[in-house]
């Protein structure tokens, strides 16, 4: 099994038998609740969906892997999101065999994918690699596995000595412990892990280390928080967790 960052997404091809174009967390109607709360942004859903239709036609997948909350309110469907999905899951449709393992903002789905399409909430395997939203406990087959998961937006912020910043979407891979996240020990490939993608929506985003400092998830809160290491999205490993937290002390003096 490989993995491939795909920086234009961000989005992850994951290739073994089949390729499989993993993506988390679009949040399409999120204009619509931003405006709700008095910050009024013009719907992004166009050009969202053309960055994920060009991540398709560039990497060419067997399947397209949605990892939950494809759609951004809760617990009722907005008049944004009727208008907007129909035309968004008809497009991918045309371009690639589509799977959905549906997030905590997911309620309604149903009315725009059909049932082979939707997967468990509890996640399951494809092709080898687990795959899951990640606001649940996970089904007991993904132990000892690699576990692709959305939920968390990733996000880094650095700062080097004469104030230049970065502020990024990124990648959290990490191992599990196994007694915490329910797993039997000797799962099927060895140690069981998770690599927590970013999201989609660029207007999402939350800070690894608030993540670690509170952790909002079973994944999150089992995390072998020493052994884990951060990737932006085009791959560009950036360091053990540490190197973040030490940054943040630095900042903090």
């Amino acid at each position: 099994m490989r993995l491939e960052f795909v920086g234009e997404g961000p989005a992850l091809l994951v290739r073994d038998e089949i390729r499989v174009l993993a993506v988390a967390d679009l949040h399409l109607g999120i204009e619509s609740d931003m405006a709700r709360h008095g910050m009024h942004f013009r719907s992004r859903s166009k050009e969202r969906m053309e960055r994920l239709e060009a991540c398709i036609r560039k990497k060419k997948p067997d399947l397209l892997v949605l990892l939950g909350d494809i759609k951004h309110n809760v617990p009722v469907t907005s008049r944004q999101e009727y208008i907007e999905l129909p035309e968004a899951v008809s497009r991918l449709r045309a371009l690639v065999p589509v799977r959905v393992f549906p997030g905590n903002h997911d309620t309604g789905i149903g009315r725009f994918f059909s049932e082979e399409e939707i997967l468990p909430r509890e996640g399951g395997i494809i092709d080898g690699t687990g795959y899951i939203h990640g606001h649940t406990y996970p089904a007991p087959e993904l132990a000892g596995r690699l576990i692709i998961s959305g939920h968390h937006h990733p996000m880094v912020n650095l700062q080097d000595e004469v104030g230049c910043s970065l502020r990024s979407a990124a990648y959290l891979h990490v191992p599990l412990e196994e007694s915490c996240i329910g797993f039997s020990k000797g799962g099927e490939g060895g140690r069981s892990r998770v690599l927590f993608m970013p999201a989609f929506n660029e207007l999402t985003g939350y800070d690894i280390r608030k993540t670690v400092q509170d952790p909002f998830s079973p994944l999150s809160r089992c995390m072998k928080t020493r052994e884990a290491e951060v990737y932006l999205t085009d791959g560009t490993y950036i360091g053990p967790l540490s190197v973040l937290e030490e940054h943040g002390r630095d900042r903090e003096a």
